[in-house]
């Protein structure tokens, strides 16, 4: 593969929600803020850093208000420049910089992240792409390169599908797919065994893929031709595992936190953790968690 250089990042935003209803009910989960930006927000900011420009979001039903979030809003904008809010004004035109372009597709069923996944075929094209789920909110160390930049500086020396992993606990191996291999460099795992979800008894490693890959377009074939896997859904796992087959497949030990906001606890973490790091409010709620009983 010659083209090393990843343009475009893919967005599976399709998904439900089920965690968190009653508050998604009619709003996007990928809406849901921590702090004061959605989640979406936070991962195609990664992306942008990352030198990735064009970003494609694989909707469904009822995920209007993403599409809404990264267009112009003509009045708000009008408004915030008639009041001489200049800072405000700056801040809302920053969240779709003019050199980022969007693209939606729609997945008109929910048949799995692989599925997602081939749905954005048609406007990656032939070319390496990333992949993000905004449920998994990933924050580089502190003056350090986002996770995806790192990703994407192993992918231009490998030229090979890359995945984030991180060593997760025995017990929760059936939350993730869980890679092994042997070690090719710094941070490098050449990946031998990948397995959707196994039981602890059954697990590989305790490595566990997290929400960021790099795929080369060898993925979408591997797509197409397989079966449907665990929950009778057609998994980016197994496609994964069938793409091995002809072509090497990385993991990544990347550097940074993952904070896992499809769940409660974990949503509930990075709002605090990432309220303490703002710079207009972080000091403030630093004290007030101070007063508070625990």
């Amino acid at each position: 593969m010659t083209n090393n250089i990843i343009r475009k990042a893919v967005f599976p935003v399709a998904g439900l929600g089920t965690r968190f209803l009653p508050a998604t009910k009619a709003a996007p989960k990928e809406m849901l803020p921590v702090v004061d930006k959605p989640l979406i927000q936070y991962a195609v900011e990664e992306a942008y850093a990352a030198g990735v420009r064009h970003m494609i979001f694989v909707t469904g039903r009822s995920k209007r208000a993403i599409e809404d979030h990264f267009d112009t809003a003509y009045e708000l904008e009008n408004e915030l420049e008639y009041a001489n809010k200049e800072e405000l004004l700056a801040l809302v035109r920053s969240v779709q910089p003019d050199d980022m372009v969007c693209a939606y597709v729609r997945q008109n069923r929910m048949l799995g992240l692989g599925h997602a996944v081939l749905c954005a075929e048609p406007l990656v094209g032939n070319e390496p792409f990333a992949v993000l789920l905004a449920d998994d909110l990933m924050i580089g160390h502190p003056h350090g390169p986002s996770v995806l930049t790192q990703m994407a500086t192993a992918f231009r020396q490998q030229g090979r599908s890359i995945l984030a992993v991180q060593e997760v606990p025995l017990d929760q191996t059936r939350r993730y797919g869980i890679v092994a291999g042997e070690p090719a460099g710094k941070q490098l795992i050449r990946v031998e065994h990948i397995v959707e979800k196994p039981a602890p008894e059954n697990a590989p490693s305790r490595m566990g893929v997290a929400g960021r890959y790099i795929l080369t377009p060898g993925i979408f074939d591997e797509i197409r031709n397989q079966p449907t896997g665990v929950g009778g859904e057609i998994q980016l796992t197994d496609a994964i595992a069938r793409l091995m087959v002809r072509e090497a497949v990385y993991a990544f030990q990347y550097e940074g936190k993952r904070y896992d906001c499809g769940s409660k606890e974990g949503f509930l973490e990075a709002t605090v953790e990432l309220a303490l790091q703002h710079p207009q409010v972080g000091e403030s709620f630093r004290q007030y968690l101070k007063g508070l009983t625990l």
